[in-house]
């Protein structure tokens, strides 16, 4: 296919009143090739040349699968398909996650704001295990973090019964010099123990200040005093 230029010669030859056959002696083209273009109204497209073949091609889907799960870096993406039997270098791998990740968007989230003393929020995981006395045991974490302040508890324990959850709620509430109108438990371990201080009123007392927790319908513990931090 000619080019652009060639056409618009070609053209312009034959406005000239160059015949074909002499516009074929002058640019070389076959007499065909000139008569070919000379019916032609438009532009010719310029030919579309097939993508150059990347050494990055088969571990692309992986790549765009792991920036939609989250912010994956270039340079561990880069580890990880080496790993996978990806021989060439860091930074065709650092220039296609630049192209890509515009596209993947980012998901806006809204946080939740609360006031001063209304939520708190509690999560108790598993931390793995810890050598004790010769024997290895589970170990575990209680966090609380208010939701205005973000000021946190952490405690770390060997147990997830009853009465280390509570002894936990109390060792928060003496370190924060009071509680919260609600807390919220996203991700307990043991989520049975706060349903069994729902089934019996369970009083609790903190520097002689009564505190009454039930459980509300939101998952949220709930507590009937003022004196709130």
């Amino acid at each position: 296919m000619l080019k652009m230029e060639e056409w618009l010669l070609i053209r312009d030859l034959y406005s000239q009143g160059f015949s074909i056959s002499k516009i074929s002696r002058q640019t070389g083209y076959a007499r065909a090739t000139v008569r070919k273009y000379l019916n032609k109204k438009t532009v010719p497209e310029p030919q579309k040349r097939p993508g150059r073949k990347s050494k990055l091609d088969p571990y692309k889907p992986y790549i765009l699968e792991k920036l939609n799960e989250g912010p994956y870096t270039a340079s561990r993406l880069y580890r990880e398909i080496k790993e996978m039997g990806f021989d060439g270098g860091k930074t065709i791998v650092k220039d296609f996650v630049r192209e890509v990740r515009p596209k993947q968007g980012v998901p806006a989230i809204l946080r939740y704001e609360t006031k001063p003393g209304v939520q708190a929020q509690v999560d108790w995981g598993e931390l793995g295990t810890i050598e004790v006395d010769g024997k290895l045991k589970k170990l575990f974490c209680f966090n609380m973090i208010l939701g205005y302040s973000r000021m946190r508890y952490v405690e770390f324990t060997l147990s997830i019964d009853t009465s280390t959850l509570i002894q936990c709620h109390l060792n928060a509430f003496e370190h924060f010099e009071g509680f919260t109108q609600e807390i919220l438990y996203d991700n307990m371990v043991r989520r049975e123990v706060m349903l069994w201080i729902a089934e019996q009123p369970a009083i609790l007392s903190i520097q002689d200040v009564p505190i009454l927790m039930c459980i509300s319908g939101n998952g949220s513990v709930q507590s009937s005093e003022d004196n709130e931090v």
